[in-house]
């Protein structure tokens, strides 16, 4: 049955649901989980809180509460288990919202994320489709991060690749998005489990997107890793996802790759007016965050996206 206060649900493929709760008030509710993928169980708390704290964020929205969903052994460490909750309360009250408990399951594997509960206003929630023509799209965080973890955790990739994987991991995007909605921005989405090429083709409606492959911001090794094969699975099921969906002009095998790498905790995508890329790029460096514009948006061409 259809209601007129479910702004975003099931129709859409956005980050989260948005439910008007008055005129002036509308809720956005999401929710994240999945399987540790470092040792560390306050960095993966961190980063799984981050994971799913960024959907409010990229919607425009300020998360208020979270509850925490847990999986966990029922003979596990119980010290793990307190250094992962610990991380995902750190980041939850970084991002100025309320953890007020959660659910815990027994089952073999650890799981854990966060679900989340954001407020905006109603006509202030931005949507990941609403592109303008002409608009440019910033990447906020360096692209890598699955391939990095997947090589660390075999013994392929090096402690600065992984720990400035972890430094972007661990960065809320609420405080890039708090600079951003300064700014015109048409639409936003995170960069998560579909990578780079997915959640952009999430971005395409009655446009196209190009991509200006050399803009892109890297993590370190994450080049040298994917040329030597060392990719993930997840990225290959990506690349069959979007088959027909993009299309490449002299772009590397390698770097094909880490478009299609599933990202944890990745960062927003930002359509903002030409006028204003270079503007919002500065603001964001001037508070840490190495943003860059990646991509404009044009008039309909055959394919959602094409990479250069």
């Amino acid at each position: 049955m259809h209601n007129p206060d479910l702004l975003v649900g099931f129709d859409s493929a956005d980050d989260g649901a948005v439910f008007r709760l008055r005129p002036d008030l509308a809720i956005i509710q999401t929710l994240d989980f999945f399987p540790p993928m470092l040792d560390d169980p306050y960095i993966f708390g961190q980063i799984a809180a981050c994971n799913a704290l960024s959907d409010i964020a990229a919607m425009g929205g300020n998360a208020i509460l979270a509850l925490n969903i847990l999986a966990f052994p029922e003979d596990g460490d119980k010290a793990y288990l307190e250094a992962l909750l610990a991380g995902g309360a750190a980041k939850v009250a970084e991002a100025g919202a309320v953890l007020a408990g959660g659910h815990s399951i027994v089952d073999a594997t650890v799981k854990y994320g966060l679900s989340v509960t954001g407020i905006v206003a109603p006509n202030s929630v931005i949507l990941n489709n609403k592109c303008k023509i002409g608009d440019r799209i910033i990447l906020t965080k360096p692209l890598g991060v699955g391939i990095v973890a997947a090589a660390h955790a075999a013994g392929e990739a090096g402690k600065v690749a992984f720990d400035e994987a972890v430094r972007h991991m661990t960065a809320l995007n609420c405080h890039a998005m708090n600079i951003a909605k300064k700014y015109s921005v048409s639409a936003a989405t995170d960069v998560t489990g579909f990578g780079f090429l997915g959640h952009l083709n999430e971005m395409v409606a009655n446009y196209s997107i190009i991509v200006d492959s050399g803009e892109i911001p890297l993590i370190s090794e994450a080049y040298a890793l994917a040329r030597e094969f060392l990719v993930t699975a997840g990225g290959q099921k990506n690349r069959n996802s979007l088959s027909g969906e993009v299309e490449f002009h002299g772009v590397s095998a390698a770097l094909q790759e880490i478009l299609f790498d599933p990202q944890t905790s990745g960062g927003l995508l930002l359509s903002v007016g030409e006028a204003e890329a270079a503007n919002l790029v500065a603001e964001l460096a001037e508070n840490g965050v190495n943003a860059a514009v990646v991509a404009h948006v044009a008039e309909r061409q055959g394919k959602n996206i094409y990479v250069y």
